[in-house]
């Protein structure tokens, strides 16, 4: 009987993912805020829906009640965080909230389908983050954050990447980690943030010569340094995320050009120096011919992906442990095997539609420090994305970064959801200053009328 249930949910989930999908990209198309209203009404109940059927799933094959204690916690987080967006923040883009809901949703079924203490432990950090998102929104629209604050902030997010050298530790071949209280946090995670405001700070009003080589010399720093512990995914987050900044402040296609030139040989150097970039490459290239050694990884994720076909095998049907490192860098691997290429496409339009809803944002800010920090948040998060799924599909050369809100490790759900939060307040921001401008318009119209 089980087996049967987990045979029908699979369609089941199938079309639930593809119905919110599909959603996503009503809202942008949608003019009206009733009718907006009623498509994020919509999305709740598809989220709980398959929230509910996946936790069934997983208690019907493990008889344990501690799965339905722990599905009933999160139903709470995710039902209170709408409930108090909705309430707080009237104005709040309720897609944002939506889809943070649903990544973590999605993050948590195959965490707790992969190890259970892993997903208990995703659990505590995601709470503790959700409860600071909330203050954030509040902190940009009341506190002003002046360009002044540049050095500083590009010392402290410096200061938070080479912490590393002396507090931490190797793992997964990499020297990025520091142990507190049990947890490992991966500093680069949130000096990204750091460095994005930073950036922004910088350029926001003066983009002379002068100031654009200083910045650039704190920013090849950074990315030099993240090379030096192997953290090849952030280097390039950094470095794409500065130039992509560098050019939305300058308007000045030659530096995206010159950045691009040095990017491309910087790659082709640490290619020649570094033995772990050639590991890389090599099991990129040809994991075949390589599966007993560097390709085995990617090898194993493409076999879980063909393995779950159109509709997944189901979960606890397939076989993710074989896969390295499953549950941070190759966790959309698992998913694609258990819920299938479908779901997993789906997945990846919800990401999209967050991305567009981000950068549509900073398109609509008027104030240059607000554009620039919500174009480089937008950037880092679509190319993270880029990175991971690029790199478990062998689209590019696997570069260890993790899946956001979904792959585990407490740092990238803390930054994710700081970065949701940031594009959140700066959301609300642009609809004040819409609300000004438009009583603004107003009083000069009664003003004409009168004379």
């Amino acid at each position: 009987m089980v087996n049967v249930i987990i045979h029908v949910s699979k369609y089941i989930l199938a079309i639930l993912a593809a119905s919110y999908a599909m959603k996503c990209f009503t809202v942008f198309s949608d003019r009206h805020e009733y009718d907006r209203g009623h498509v994020y009404v919509v999305q709740n109940v598809l989220m709980f829906l398959i929230h509910f059927i996946c936790y069934l799933i997983i208690y019907l094959m493990t008889k344990d009640m501690k799965m339905l204690y722990f599905y009933g916690a999160q139903f709470v987080l995710f039902l209170t965080t709408l409930i108090i967006y909705g309430t707080v923040y009237k104005n709040a883009s309720r897609l944002i909230v939506n889809n943070m809901c649903y990544l973590l949703m999605v993050g948590f079924v195959i965490l707790t389908r992969l190890d259970f203490d892993m997903a208990v432990r995703q659990f505590v950090i995601a709470v503790a983050a959700a409860c600071i998102s909330l203050v954030i929104p509040a902190f940009i629209l009341r506190v002003r954050i002046v360009d002044r604050w540049g050095i500083f902030l590009g010392v402290f997010g410096f200061l938070m990447v080479a912490s590393v050298f002396v507090f931490g530790r190797s793992m997964y071949g990499a020297t990025n980690w520091i142990s507190i209280g049990g947890f490992s946090l991966q500093p680069s995670e949130l000096a990204k943030i750091v460095f994005v405001f930073f950036v922004a700070a910088m350029l926001a009003r003066d983009t002379s010569f002068k100031r654009i080589v200083i910045t650039t010399a704190v920013a090849a720093a950074y990315v030099l340094v993240l090379v030096v512990e192997r953290d090849l995914g952030a280097a390039v987050i950094f470095f794409v995320t500065y130039l992509v900044m560098l050019y939305v402040a300058t308007r000045q296609f030659r530096y995206m050009a010159l950045g691009l030139g040095a990017g491309s040989a910087a790659a082709v150097i640490a290619y020649k120096l570094f033995d772990h970039v050639k590991t890389r490459v090599v099991a990129w290239s040809d994991p075949w011919g390589n599966y007993n050694d560097a390709g085995y990884q990617i090898a194993q994720s493409l076999f879980a992906i063909g393995t779950g076909g159109w509709f997944g095998m189901g979960l606890f049907k397939g076989k993710p442990d074989t896969i390295p490192v499953v549950v941070s860098d190759f966790i959309f691997s698992a998913v694609a095997e258990e819920l299938g290429a479908l779901f997993a496409i789906c997945l990846i339009l919800v990401y999209f539609s967050c991305f567009l809803m981000f950068i549509n944002i900073s398109l609509q800010l008027v104030k240059p420090f607000y554009k620039l920090v919500a174009m480089g948040l937008s950037t880092a998060y679509g190319i993270q994305l880029f990175l991971c799924i690029g790199g478990v599909t062998k689209l590019i050369p696997h570069t260890g970064v993790t899946m956001p809100l979904i792959s585990y490790g407490g740092s990238s759900v803390l930054s994710t959801i700081i970065i949701f939060a940031v594009i959140q307040g700066l959301y609300l921001l642009r609809q004040r200053e819409v609300r000004i401008l438009e009583t603004r318009r107003e009083e000069r119209d009664a003003e004409e009328e009168c004379s």
